[in-house]
């Protein structure tokens, strides 16, 4: 009887691990550097699989240099949209959002009115760029506001996957969703305690 395989761990990567400074120097000091770094690394952890939303995806190709991108880098990194026609989530959380919105619509009320009560005493621009910044935490710190952060909260949903990704909102509806997340900084070193562990098992035949 042939040996069964082990059921493979799945990953889902968001943009901010190759594209954001302050993550990405783990694994190069540009894109393009980062994915090559990444994929390196990657190549030799067969025990894990790892994906991207394609809206994610296409998302990552206007950041690096499509030409120096090795062809095997997509047999490594999947492209997958979320299957959005079979997946459900419970009810409770549409409750939750329109609750999350209505507070966060009352907060940048009070911030728009702050703003007007106190429009001549400061300088104009300093007024208009305190209340964008204001108005901006209130109403997006720790949401998913785009379909992207929706794809990878869904793609991670349905492959019951591992969700890297450093967005407060996405991270927030992971756990909403009970999805397991790990922030960018430390993915390098969870990438590296799989080597030892792969190159010590047997080989198995399927």
């Amino acid at each position: 009887m042939m040996p069964v395989r082990p059921r493979k761990d799945k990953v889902v990567l968001d943009t901010s691990l190759f594209v954001n400074p302050e993550i990405r120097h783990s694994f190069g000091n540009s894109p393009t550097e980062a994915l090559h770094g990444f994929l390196l690394i990657a190549e030799q952890i067969p025990s894990l699989e790892f994906y991207m939303p394609t809206s994610i995806f296409q998302e990552l190709l206007n950041f690096v240099d499509q030409d120096e991108i090795p062809g095997r880098f997509l047999a490594v990194l999947h492209q997958r949209p979320p299957d959005k026609h079979v997946l459900t989530c419970p009810a409770y959380l549409l409750y939750e959002l329109v609750e999350d919105m209505r507070d966060r619509i009352n907060k940048g009320l009070r911030i728009a009115e702050k703003a007007v009560r106190s429009a001549g005493k400061t300088d104009e621009r300093e007024l208009i760029q305190n209340m964008r910044k204001n108005y901006r935490d209130a109403l997006r710190e720790g949401i998913i506001d785009s379909k992207e952060d929706v794809d990878l909260i869904l793609l991670a949903k349905e492959l019951d996957a591992l969700l890297v990704t450093v967005d407060h909102g996405a991270i927030k509806w992971a756990e909403k969703f009970g999805i397991r997340w790990l922030l960018p900084g430390r993915f390098k070193d969870y990438l590296l305690s799989f080597i030892e562990t792969d190159s010590s098992s047997p080989t198995e035949i399927v």
